[in-house]
């Protein structure tokens, strides 16, 4: 589960610099201010889970057969998922009900800190 956790980190660490600088520099001064910002919003969010995924999975080496830092790892993918892939989805498509759906994605992201933490705590009991 480490190694899958690491690896999925690189693909979205990857996908997180790309989409990065496709936004910087071929979607300035095609997107509306409004919609450039929760583009760079989904991209800035992306790469901080993308840090915490990466944090699970080099955790999970040290800690194989703690279970909270694998549901903490799988809330981190579906954040990513859901909160930015929403986010970026609106942007390209100005379709604001997607804004609906993006607090799932940051109830996610909480609920991955809020595993991450537990899981630790308890390897300090």
């Amino acid at each position: 589960m480490a190694q899958l956790f690491i690896g999925l980190a690189g693909v979205s660490g990857f996908l997180a610099v790309a989409l990065g600088a496709f936004g910087a520099h071929a979607l300035k001064q095609r997107l509306p201010e409004d919609l450039l910002a929760i583009y760079h919003t989904a991209v800035q969010y992306q790469f901080w889970h993308t840090a915490a995924l990466l944090a699970v999975g080099l955790l999970l080496l040290h800690f194989p057969q703690q279970v909270l830092l694998k549901y903490s790892g799988w809330a981190f993918v579906a954040g990513v998922v859901i909160f930015s892939g929403s986010l970026y989805v609106l942007a390209f498509t100005g379709t604001r009900w997607l804004g609906a759906i993006t607090p799932i994605g940051g109830v996610a992201f909480l609920l991955g800190w809020a595993l991450l933490a537990l899981a630790m705590f308890r390897k300090l009991a």
